[in-house]
């Protein structure tokens, strides 16, 4: 069946034609394009009448934010400015395209942004604001200005990028239009079935087709943007033996002869690239298609043994984000979490952290709290990497003070991640926009034919629903809903799994636990589940140090808590006292909760549904909105709280910011992003009735929203916990710390406390 071979050729020689008789035979002449492309949405060429041109803008200045500074333009091989001279807002609508952004909120003039240096390159422009560039405006001319660097023109771009844009290395955008897409095809069938796909013949978008880039001069650097851009941190060896018989038997266009990558771009569009002209189909002497291998990070490493070999960093993490590769960025110091600055943050070092991480480059460096503001300290400022350092902390920076920056410029990002394909698997249809929806699954029929079908609504909650909203990109989970009657636009009436449960962490419900075989009480379509997600979230956080200030106990007389009993705030003992002699012992604290996320804290019930409560004279909007335990050292729990929502309304706001709910005369209740609700010590059921408490060390434990009846960007930091210390008479509370309060450092620290496993607990 193989080629007939000579008594004397060589072994070598005879593997080879059986390799190449096994890629005739195996390799289909069409391969599945598995991993979508990486596109670069550029801005326009504008056109001269010298024909193109190749500008290239950035936003610079001091200080200033991502969407927002003095205007530069690259012209002829060097950085200049725009005067501000007849400058207008039509001038910057045009200036933000061209940076990517939809379009300007405003302009500056006098270099508020400070002085540039180099050629002030236009003076005197004057566009429409429809030009598709600024070269095309009215103005003196290139190099021809009568201004100083006093009077160089910045713009405030609005904060929203063009849809699929990325900004290229260093906060510069230009237009280049040769290489918008790029993707890894792989050669093996059976190897487009495996996600995410790790290596593959490098392809570039070209006109109808995609065409190849010639490995001649090829370096690992190069190798190293393109697995970034595909969501890995790091690119590995190739056997190009295998690949060069493959190449030979294909019909190759080389559109790219040559690319020099630093290997610190995040986009093969940054790296010096030269292309091929149209009639030059085979240009690449010697050479074969180029091809890359790339290591998945941890959480995409496709076996067991690979991902116990590949640990996440203990020092670094992502928080607040809707969905991996993306948050706000923390790290470790000491024993204490702390944030960035986003001061001089950008693409280079998010890269950094995007790679340690396990993801690849950073396709975007968000700064202003863009994923939501953190807590404690701010460990870094003024964050300067090269872009080759293997972790955040090989990088320059600076040290901090409460004067130097706030929580508002917490610095955040989003990362390149490997496509895995989650989306295809999940729908949401009905809805009255894309962000809502009855959800639907891709199910196996037993004879093979895919078909979609309905998920139970019975326990499905904000957990699952924040799996669908991450797998299907739309942000978080406002609600995961049991009923769906009023989204009946489907005829899909099929109920295919049930008893789905989730942590909230998994990529895509197929993580999650459900029932083997359907199981679901109510089975009509009109009980199937559905979701609202949302682009923004709020994030409750307590208040930790004014607990450990204000906790105390009081001995309180039981005929002045009739309306505490009847609200279910006391210990199941009390219904046995000789009411109304005698008291109960209460162990009383402030509880102050501020909203530090993007959205307002709203109650899940409509206000139709709110229970008034005549005891308090308000109404009530949740069920529990905090639980309060003493616990014993073993997590045994030993006394309770019970909290209602007495109201949700904004107690008091941060500066510039103002309250928008308030209880009185049936008010909207809610949070504000920026504002906090203060529980004092000496309100009803702000308390934990410890009256069958024996003396002892214990765990004061505080949670809010514990049900996840409303959906919030981190829960994490929900949890608080503090040591206490009781004598029968007195408490002492120390060591309150809010933020990862179940992580492993908090449970650590808590070993660390003295004498807390002597507890005498009845």
């Amino acid at each position: 069946m193989f080629p007939a071979v000579e008594p004397h050729m060589e072994l070598c020689q005879w593997w080879r034609h059986i390799v190449v008789f096994l890629l005739h035979a195996w390799i289909p002449s069409c391969f599945a394009q598995t991993t979508p492309p990486v596109r670069l949405s550029p801005t326009p060429t504008p056109q001269t009448a010298e024909g193109p041109e190749t500008l290239k803008f950035r936003l610079s200045g001091f200080p200033r934010k991502h969407n927002e500074g003095r205007i530069e333009v690259f012209y002829k091989g060097e950085w200049g400015t725009i005067c501000d001279d007849d400058f207008s807002l039509a001038n910057a609508h045009v200036l933000c395209r061209q940076l990517g952004f939809v379009s300007a909120t405003g302009w500056t003039h006098s270099a508020k942004y400070g002085k540039g240096t180099g050629k002030i390159w236009l003076d005197n422009v004057q566009c429409s604001g429809s030009e598709r560039s600024v070269s095309v405006c009215k103005s003196r001319g290139w190099g021809n200005s009568d201004c100083t660097h006093d009077e160089d023109a910045g713009v405030i771009c609005k904060d929203e990028r063009l849809p699929g844009y990325l900004v290229l290395q260093g906060n510069i955008t230009n237009s280049l239009n040769k290489v918008e897409e790029v993707r890894l095809r792989p050669v093996f069938t059976i190897a487009t079935k495996r996600m995410p796909v790790t290596e593959g013949v490098v392809e570039v978008k070209n006109k109808d087709g995609w065409a190849q880039i010639c490995d001649n001069g090829w370096t690992p650097k190069n190798s190293h943007v393109v697995c970034g851009m595909m969501g890995f941190p790091h690119e590995k060896k190739v056997n190009k033996n295998f690949y060069k018989l493959y190449s030979e038997r294909q019909k190759n266009h080389f559109l790219v002869h040559s690319v020099a990558c630093l290997g610190t771009e995040v986009h093969l569009a940054a790296c010096p690239l030269e292309f091929n002209y149209d009639n030059a189909t085979e240009s690449c002497p010697g050479g074969m298609p180029a091809v890359v291998s790339c290591v998945p990070g941890p959480l995409y490493a496709q076996s067991t043994v690979m991902r116990k070999k590949l640990k996440m960093p203990s020092t670094i993490r992502l928080k607040g984000g809707a969905k991996y590769g993306e948050g706000r960025v923390e790290v470790l110091k000491g024993s204490e979490w702390g944030t960035i600055c986003d001061d001089r943050w950008n693409l280079l070092s998010a890269s950094v952290v995007c790679r340690e991480l396990g993801f690849g480059s950073a396709k975007e460096a968000l700064t202003g709290a863009r994923m939501g503001q953190g807590l404690g300290p701010i460990h870094m400022n003024e964050v300067q990497c090269t872009g080759h350092e293997r972790s955040l902390w090989n990088c320059r920076y600076k040290n901090i003070t409460a004067e130097d920056c706030k929580h508002t410029e917490d610095a955040s990002l989003r990362c390149n991640v490997p496509y895995m394909g989650f989306e295809k698997t999940v729908r949401i249809l009905g809805g009255r926009s894309r962000y809502e929806g009855r959800v639907e699954v891709l199910y196996t029929e037993t004879n093979g034919t895919l078909r979609w079908g309905l998920i139970c609504g019975e326990g499905w909650g904000t957990e699952e629903a924040m799996v669908v909203c991450r797998q299907l990109g739309l942000g978080y989970a406002n609600h995961g809903l049991q009923e769906t009657w009023y989204w009946d636009s489907s005829n899909v009436t099929e109920m295919v799994m049930s008893g789905v449960k989730c942590t909230g962490d998994e990529m895509s419900l197929s993580q999650c636990q459900h029932h083997r075989t359907v199981n679901c009480q109510k089975a009509l379509a009109r009980f199937s589940a559905g979701v609202i997600c949302s682009e923004t979230a709020s994030d409750l956080v307590l208040n930790a140090p004014l607990v450990q200030q204000t906790t105390y106990i009081e001995d309180r007389p039981l005929h002045m808590l009739y309306c505490a009993a009847e609200e279910d705030c006391l210990s199941k003992s009390a219904a046995k006292a000789n009411w109304p002699y005698g008291h109960r012992r209460l162990l009383r604290f402030s509880s102050q909760i501020h909203n530090i996320g993007r959205a307002d804290f709203r109650p899940k019930a409509g206000r139709h549904s709110w229970v008034w409560h005549a005891c308090h004279g308000h109404y009530h909007s949740m069920d529990i909105f905090t639980h309060y335990d003493l616990m014993s050292a073993n997590g045994t729990k030993v006394a309770e709280g019970h909290k209602a929502s007495f109201c949700l309304e904004d107690s008091d706001c941060d500066e510039g910011v103002s309250k928008r709910y308030e209880c009185a005369n049936f008010g909207e209740q809610g949070i504000t992003v920026g504002c906090w609700d203060l529980y004092r010590h000496d309100i009803d059921c702000q308390w934990i009735d410890i009256s069958d408490v024996k003396p002892g060390n214990y765990i004061l434990q505080v949670v809010i929203n514990p049900n996840y009846e409303v959906a919030e960007s981190d829960f994490t930091n929900n949890a608080m916990k503090c040591n206490c210390k009781y004598d029968g008479h007195r408490i002492w509370v120390h060591n309150c710390h809010i933020g990862d309060a179940f992580s492993e450092e908090a449970e650590k620290k808590f070993e660390k406390y003295p004498g807390q496993l002597n507890n005498q607990i009845s």
